[in-house]
């Protein structure tokens, strides 16, 4: 089995069998490629299932010479789970990275906007302008619901359920998950599917998909992008945000107003409560109200 054989099979593993997201499995095979890359260099003839430690070793440490300590951690991960899936087939007996360890990195904890950043922000929307409506229902519902950029640019006009106050979101690994919506978030995605978006001409292939450019397509995630840093541009906000920070603001501001945390993690769509855990080291200020309020010798 050589590389490239190992990478295709490997994908068609993570595709399949994990249901992860291309962008996900893209991270992946750039780790196995970046290891090949080092052996072709340096002209080390090993195949996946002969390749020994002490040349992945070599590798790792070259790496470090380059890339900072997250990004070294972040290849240790992906390549073990590699030699994982070929121990798992049984093309490998052993997993070379096993005594490798990653180094030690601090949590790197999210940015966050306040109330009064994110009003703002809404404020400075050019409402003059047919795409200023979406824009502000694209904000209010990152925020209001706490989705990721491609989940956001993945709602359909089916996945509104506007009665029961919920919208269908897919993450993930196609994982599907109903997330509430406020009456103040429907009320701005109504106004843009009903006053501009029913006079774009639509393209057959997005007629049930919600936010849409000019030419009838849906969003890419690069324009969500350039939408939140123009905004920020715009305000003079000095913090460095992008569309995720909208998802961070709203699980950060429904903790300190005393939301449950496994609520949030569903809401987040979290697989592990140990992800949204990272959100009790944003904020500890409402922990000693807590303790106040629910501990029986308060």
């Amino acid at each position: 089995m050589n590389w490239e054989q190992a990478k295709k099979d490997y994908i068609h593993y993570l595709k399949l069998e994990r249901g992860l997201s291309d962008n996900s499995i893209q991270n992946y095979v750039l780790d196995i490629e970046k290891l090949v890359r080092f052996l072709n260099e340096h002209k080390i003839d090993y195949l996946p299932i002969t390749i020994a430690q002490s040349t992945i070793q070599q590798f790792i440490y070259e790496a470090a010479k380059v890339v900072n300590p997250r990004s070294q951690a972040r290849i240790i991960s992906g390549l073990k789970s590699f030699f994982n899936y070929l121990v798992f087939e049984d093309y490998r007996a052993d997993n070379p990275m096993d005594l490798i360890e990653s180094p030690k990195i601090g949590r790197k904890l999210p940015d966050t906007l306040s109330e009064n950043e994110i009003n703002q922000l809404i404020a400075a929307i050019d409402l003059s302008k047919a795409e200023g409506e979406r824009n502000r229902a694209i904000l209010e519902t990152l925020y209001g619901c706490g989705l990721r950029v491609s989940e956001l640019t993945g709602i359909k006009l089916s996945d509104l359920y506007f009665e029961e106050d919920f919208i269908k979101v897919t993450g993930k690994g196609d994982k599907q998950r109903f997330v509430p919506i406020s009456r103040i978030n429907k009320k701005y995605i109504d106004i843009y599917r009903k006053e501009i978006r029913v006079h774009l001409n639509i393209k057959d292939d997005f007629q049930d998909t919600l936010f849409l450019n000019r030419r009838g397509k849906q969003l890419t995630r690069a324009m969500i992008f350039t939408i939140v840093k123009n905004l920020a541009e715009k305000i003079g906000l000095k913090k460095n945000i992008s569309p995720h920070t909208f998802r961070h603001s709203f699980a950060t501001h429904l903790l300190e107003n005393g939301a449950d945390l496994r609520a949030i993690q569903q809401m987040l769509g979290h697989e592990s409560i140990t992800t949204t855990e990272i959100y009790m080291h944003v904020d500890r200020s409402h922990l000693a109200s807590v303790m106040n309020k629910f501990h029986p010798r308060k």
